[in-house]
């Protein structure tokens, strides 16, 4: 199973950073990635992220993901991240005040707020995401640390 996240967020990504027109296009970028499967794998794992053909100018194609920020997939949804690959989405975290702002790759901070808020971890009251950005809302008295400390069984590589 850790072979198929790892080609989904490698979809999610390219899919997120590229214009891609076409599945023979797509496969070609994830081959460059190291994945090697099938058009019928590809089209099932599409299936499986909702991705959805849209029309750039007529007869330009380009595959997208759901617009929905809160979007993950079915796998991912009751567990929390666990491996450095899964939480490669996480860039940078910064505080001010009681609000700290957690930057990821395109498309990840949906899924990471929503493992964030399934933690019901007491220090966190709640978050808020984007795209490519979460931002937590940090109880009083709460220190930077503790967050940290806290946060580091969601994104080990915080």
């Amino acid at each position: 199973m850790k072979i198929k996240n790892s080609r989904l967020d490698a979809i999610r990504l390219i899919l997120s950073t590229q214009d891609i027109s076409s599945q023979e296009e797509l496969l070609n970028e994830l081959a460059k990635e190291g994945f090697k499967l099938t058009q019928a794998t590809l089209s099932r794992d599409l299936h499986q992220l909702r991705v959805v053909k849209t029309v750039r100018t007529p007869g330009q194609y380009k595959y997208e993901l759901p617009r929905n920020s809160q979007y993950r997939t079915n796998d991912s949804e009751s567990r929390p991240l666990t491996t450095q690959q899964e939480a490669n989405g996480f860039l940078s975290i910064k505080f001010s005040g009681n609000i700290a702002v957690i930057r990821t790759k395109p498309s990840y901070a949906g899924t990471l707020a929503y493992h964030i808020d399934n933690c019901d971890f007491p220090e966190i009251i709640g978050t808020i995401a984007g795209d490519d950005t979460v931002m937590l809302i940090i109880a009083e008295d709460t220190t930077r640390g503790t967050v940290l400390r806290v946060l580091r069984s969601v994104i080990p590589n915080i």
